[in-house]
C-alpha cells in the first residue's frame, strides 16, 4: 500500500472517530437525560434501557453483531472493517460519556436547554452531522445506519428516508414502557424529522442537479463557451417563437447546483439580455451524475437456455 492510500486510510479513520464522538453526545447529552427515544439501534436500546435498566452499550453491542454479518456479506470487507472500528468505539463512547454529568442537558448544567420542544430537535441535528461524519468515510454505526447504506447500493433512495420509514414504527414503541405518553413518542418523531431531513441536507446537499433552459440569439457562444471552458455537456433543441415565428436554439444544461452560478456568470457575459430559466430536477442519471439503480439485479446462468413452448 502506498503512501497516499495509508494517508487517506488514516484520515478516514480520524473524521470516522470524530463523527462516533458527535454522535454518541447526541444521545447522552441529550436525547438519553431527557427521556427521548429517536430511531434507529440506539433508539430500540434507548427503549430497553428505559424499561428494564439494560444498559444502551450492552444491548447496542449485542444486537449490531447480526446485522455487522449482514454488512461484510453485502457491502463487503472494507464496509465490515471500518463498521467494526466504529461499532467498538460507540459502544465504548456509550459506557462512559453517562459517568460525565456535565455534559447532559439537564437543569444546572452548561448544556441545559429549558424549552424540551429544542432538546429532540438539537439532538437530531448534532446526530446527523456524526452520522455524515461516518457515512462519507465509507463507516457505519451499524443498527440501521447498514439497512440505509444497503438500500443506498441497489436502490435510488436517500438514506433519511430509509431512517424515517423504520423509525416510525421504533419511535412508537416508546409506548410499552411504562409511565411515558404520546407526547414522549411526539419528542421522538420531532428528532427522527430532525436528523433525517439534515442528513439529506449534509449528504446529498451537494449532489443537488438543476436543469438550466437558456434562450439567446448568441446561443452559439454560449454553447462553446460552457462546452470548452467550463466542461459541462449542452443540449440544442430547435425552438420556434411563436409571436416572431423565427427559428432559434435552446440551450439546455444539467449542472451541480453548487456550479449554477458560475455557469450563469458565463451567460450573461457573452448575452446580457439571455432570458434563463432554471429548475430542480430530482434525479439525474448518466455519465457525470448518478448511476441508475434498479435493484438487485440476479445473475443467470450461462447455460440457461430459453423454454420452447
Amino acid at each position: 500500500m502506498d503512501k497516499g492510500k495509508i494517508s487517506t486510510l488514516i484520515w478516514d479513520y480520524v473524521l470516522m472517530t470524530f463523527g462516533c464522538v458527535i454522535f454518541c453526545m447526541s444521545w447522552e447529552s441529550f436525547l438519553i437525560p431527557n427521556q427521548i427515544a429517536s430511531g434507529g439501534l440506539t433508539g430500540i436500546c434507548t427503549v430497553i434501557q428505559y424499561a428494564t435498566g439494560f444498559p444502551v452499550s450492552v444491548s447496542y453491542v449485542l444486537l449490531n453483531v447480526i446485522l455487522l454479518a449482514i454488512g461484510f456479506l453485502i457491502i463487503g470487507n472494507g464496509f465490515g472493517l471500518k463498521t467494526i472500528y466504529c461499532i467498538a468505539l460507540t459502544t465504548v463512547l456509550f459506557a462512559i460519556l453517562p459517568n460525565f454529568d456535565f455534559l447532559k442537558s439537564v437543569e444546572g448544567n452548561p448544556l441545559y436547554i429549558s424549552d424540551k420542544v429544542l432538546i429532540p430537535i438539537i439532538g437530531g441535528l448534532i446526530e446527523a452531522i456524526g452520522i455524515s461524519f461516518i457515512f462519507k468515510r465509507g463507516g457505519s454505526t451499524g443498527g440501521t445506519d447498514v439497512v440505509a447504506l444497503i438500500f443506498g447500493k441497489f436502490w435510488p433512495v436517500s438514506p433519511g428516508k430509509v431512517y424515517m420509514c423504520l423509525d416510525v414504527f421504533i419511535i412508537a414503541s416508546i409506548l410499552l414502557v411504562p409511565g411515558t405518553s404520546v407526547q414522549d413518542m411526539v419528542y421522538g418523531y420531532i428528532a427522527m424529522l430532525s436528523f433525517t431531513l439534515f442528513l439529506d441536507f449534509l449528504l446529498l446537499g451537494s449532489k443537488a442537479t438543476v436543469q438550466v433552459l437558456v434562450f439567446s440569439k448568441k446561443f452559439k457562444e454560449i454553447a462553446d463557451e460552457i462546452t470548452i471552458n467550463l466542461n459541462r455537456g449542452v443540449t440544442a433543441l430547435e425552438a420556434v417563437g411563436w409571436y416572431t415565428q423565427k427559428t432559434s436554439k435552446v440551450l439546455i444544461i444539467m449542472v451541480r447546483k453548487t456550479q449554477l452560478s458560475t455557469i450563469t456568470k458565463a451567460i450573461k457575459k457573452i448575452d446580457p439580455n439571455a432570458f434563463v430559466s432554471v429548475s430542480s430536477a430530482s434525479a439525474v442519471y448518466g455519465e457525470g451524475f448518478e448511476e441508475m439503480k434498479t435493484g438487485i439485479e440476479l445473475k443467470k446462468k450461462k447455460n440457461e437456455q430459453p423454454v420452447q413452448n
